[in-house]
This record gives C-alpha cells, structure tokens and sequence, in this order.
C-alpha cells in the first residue's frame, strides 16, 4: 500500500521509497527511514497528504506519496 492510499488516523510503517534522489535525502534527513512509523493527518482532495513523523507533521505532494510504500501496524 501506498502512502497516497493510507487512511487518516491510521499509523503506518514505511516499507520503501521509490524517489528521486534529492527527495530521498530530504525525507530521510527529516527522520523518515525505512521502518519509522508515520500516521496518517489529513488528505486535502487535489493536494497534500499531511502526516506525522517523530513528532513532526510533514505534508507531501500526491506524486510524491504514491512512491512511499507502507503497511499497516
């Protein structure tokens, strides 16, 4: 499952993410890594999926979160 699929209030666990490389070091630099658990805010209709990691809300692009695989906790 992806990210863009995940359901608010929902936690996942990042399985794998399948970016470009600039965007893989973002993420990673902002503590999400293989096996963080993620849970899932909001989803704006056209926009954003807004989530939380570590303590942090991220909001990331539909394009960006249909390359992050998860699965359920």
């Amino acid at each position: 499952m992806t990210l863009e699929e995940g359901i608010i209030g929902q936690e996942y666990l990042v399985e794998e993410m399948d970016l470009p490389l600039a965007v893989h070091i973002r993420l990673r630099s902002l503590g999400m890594t293989r096996g963080t658990s993620i849970k899932v805010l909001n989803r704006k209709k056209r926009g954003a999926i807004i989530f939380k990691v570590r303590g942090t809300r991220l909001a990331v692009g539909r394009d960006i979160a249909a390359c992050i695989m998860t699965k359920e906790v």
